[in-house]
Order: structure tokens, then C-alpha cells, then sequence
């Protein structure tokens, strides 16, 4: 098997087991039988053993593949990514400090803060991660494998999300869900969020400024 179809197999064994262990009918089953930590403990060991080959997999065969875009690094290609970086980590971090209800350390339905951008930060942030690095890396096969499969997997992911918090948390998600957006921005709330949640952005600004300065020395390019 060529590197790009590997890549794009451990995408979607990731996606299969992180969903199908969560499931509504498969969930409940492993929790009775191991207990609540024991399979927490399962889940993330399972997404670990998949998750790591997946991104060792597109170090190791980096533009392999058809040559697919490059855009370049023009002053609009750099703004857009820099900004983009920016959204990607804010909203992660911002996941990772104010945990979505939809989380496994799941949080409070309030809305506020980030969840004004999404209900789903931290995958989301990750999905951002993605696009961002589609437009500015230089596209080959194997970039576009791994590349996509993080927004991809953000809103399969979060979709699935939902219908189980839904069904397990009810009315009080239902409401949650009401006033909130699956996709980033898809209800504005940018204002609010940078106001309610000034340390993530001011985090994200100063990681992305970080990364930056070693991309080239740590992962190679320079998007």
C-alpha cells in the first residue's frame, strides 16, 4: 500500500473505533463490562495506537504522491494561514480550558466563551488546523490525505457527538445545541468569545508566533 491510501486507512480506522467504541449501543456494553475509567482508559489507548502511526506514517513519506497545488506564500496566502493558525489554537486551547458538554471531561452548557464560535472547540480548532495547512503547504497526495482528515474528522466526529449527547443528556443539550453552531462563526459570536475568553486567544497568538519561529527546523517547509 502507497503512503497516501495508509494514510487515509488509519484515518478512517481512527474514525471507526473512536466513534464505534462511543457509541450509543457499544458504549454502554464496555462501561458495564470494564467500568467507567478502566474503558476511558481503553478509549484513548485505542485512538493512541492509531493516531501515532497515522502521523508517523505522513512524516515519514512527506509530498509523496501526485503533486497536487502549491499557492505559494504570497502576503495574502501567509496572512490567511497565520490567521487561520491563530482560530485553530485558540479554539483548541480554548476547548482544553472550557470543556464542551460534548466532551469526554464534559463541561457546563453554558454558553460562553469559545462556545460562542462552536460547541465543539477543540475538534474544531483542529479541523481549522487542517484547512489552514491545505492551503499553504505544498500539496501532494500525502498531504491531502492527512491533511483533510482532520476536518473531516472534526465534523463526522462532532455530528456523531451530538446524536449521542442528545440522546444520554436530553432536553439540556437539545437547548445547547439551540443556541450554538456545529460549524465555527456558522453564528457569528467572534466579539463575545475574544472578550469572554481573552486567554485562549492571547495563547494562540503566542503559540502561533512560536511555531513559526521553528516549523523549519522541527516539521520542515515554512507554511
Amino acid at each position: 500500500m502507497d503512503a497516501p491510501l495508509a494514510i487515509a486507512a488509519l484515518w478512517i480506522a481512527f474514525a471507526a473505533t473512536h466513534m464505534g467504541l462511543s457509541s450509543r449501543r457499544l458504549r454502554p456494553r464496555l462501561v458495564a463490562a470494564l467500568g467507567e475509567l478502566p474503558f476511558t482508559g481503553l478509549y484513548s489507548l485505542v485512538a493512541l495506537a492509531l493516531f501515532v502511526p497515522l502521523v508517523w506514517t505522513y512524516f515519514a513519506n512527506q509530498h509523496s504522491g501526485p503533486h497536487l497545488w502549491y499557492l505559494g506564500h504570497g502576503t495574502f496566502v501567509r496572512g490567511a494561514m497565520y490567521l487561520g493558525m491563530v482560530v485553530a489554537l485558540s479554539l483548541a486551547l480554548g476547548g482544553l480550558i472550557q470543556p464542551s458538554p460534548a466532551s469526554l471531561r464534559r463541561g457546563r452548557t453554558e454558553v460562553r466563551g469559545v462556545m460562542r464560535i462552536t460547541r465543539h472547540p477543540l475538534f474544531m480548532g483542529l479541523g481549522v488546523f487542517g484547512l489552514v495547512h491545505l492551503v499553504g503547504a505544498n500539496v501532494n497526495a500525502a498531504e491531502l490525505a492527512f491533511f483533510a482528515g482532520f476536518p473531516l474528522f472534526a465534523v463526522v466526529g462532532c455530528r456523531h457527538q451530538d446524536g449521542r449527547k442528545r440522546a444520554s443528556l436530553g432536553e439540556s443539550y437539545a437547548r445547547f445545541c439551540a443556541e450554538t453552531s456545529l460549524l465555527p462563526f456558522a453564528r457569528g459570536g467572534l466579539v463575545a468569545a475574544v472578550t469572554e475568553s481573552y486567554l485562549p486567544v492571547a495563547l494562540g497568538v503566542g503559540l502561533t508566533v512560536f511555531l513559526r519561529a521553528f516549523h523549519t527546523q522541527w516539521f520542515g517547509g515554512a507554511p
